[in-house]
């Protein structure tokens, strides 16, 4: 039952759109308006404002992380396992795709994801984020770079030992993201997708 509370409040963390939230202090569009209608830093940045840009990026990082560490910190004193830490490592992740405050338009999740996998572990984070940024900055497109660095993060947990059903989370986790990616999967198959 308390495992439950704690999927559902990961849940409701994730979905805290901070693209959304950062433009509305700025007072700026709202990025589902605009660019790539993507409510993320990215787009947030096509805005000119890159302060905003930035918080958007600190704040979908930190959603994923806090939800994460609150269970791993706060969950074995309420009996939540390695279970209810996968569940709450998804939940989160869903709810940044999903958010139920901006009618379940949410982003691509990847700031998002990172911010989960730097607190399951923090070498995981690490080495995920270093996998987009060789992508990144040799090929120059941040989408390749995301979808390829999401596909490695389940095995970089295998590699690092974790618990099976977390890596069975980040399995999902990537999946949803590559599947997040679809638009630019397009137009990288039609040699189309922008350059960074």
């Amino acid at each position: 039952m308390l495992t439950s509370v704690f999927i559902l409040l990961a849940y409701l963390i994730g979905s805290l759109s901070f693209a959304v939230i950062v433009s509305r202090a700025f007072r700026l569009p709202d990025p589902h308006t605009y660019g790539s209608g993507n409510p993320g830093a990215t787009n947030v940045l096509r805005s000119g404002r890159k302060a905003a840009a930035a918080l958007t990026l600190l704040g979908d990082g930190a959603k994923g992380w806090v939800a994460v560490f609150l269970a791993q910190h706060l969950g074995p004193d309420f009996a939540v396992d390695a279970e209810g830490i996968a569940g709450v490592a998804l939940a989160v992740f869903v709810g940044h795709l999903y958010p139920l405050y901006f009618g379940f338009r949410g982003g691509k999740g990847v700031a998002t994801a990172l911010g989960v996998l730097l607190a399951i572990n923090p070498w995981l984070g690490l080495g995920t984020l270093a996998t987009w940024m060789v992508i990144a900055f040799s090929l120059r497109i941040s989408s390749l770079a995301a979808i390829i660095a999401a596909a490695f993060a389940p095995l970089y947990d295998l590699w690092l030992s974790g618990p099976r059903l977390i890596t069975a989370a980040l399995a999902v986790i990537s999946v949803l993201l590559v599947l997040r990616h679809r638009a630019n999967i397009q137009r990288l198959l039609r040699g189309e997708e922008g350059r960074i």
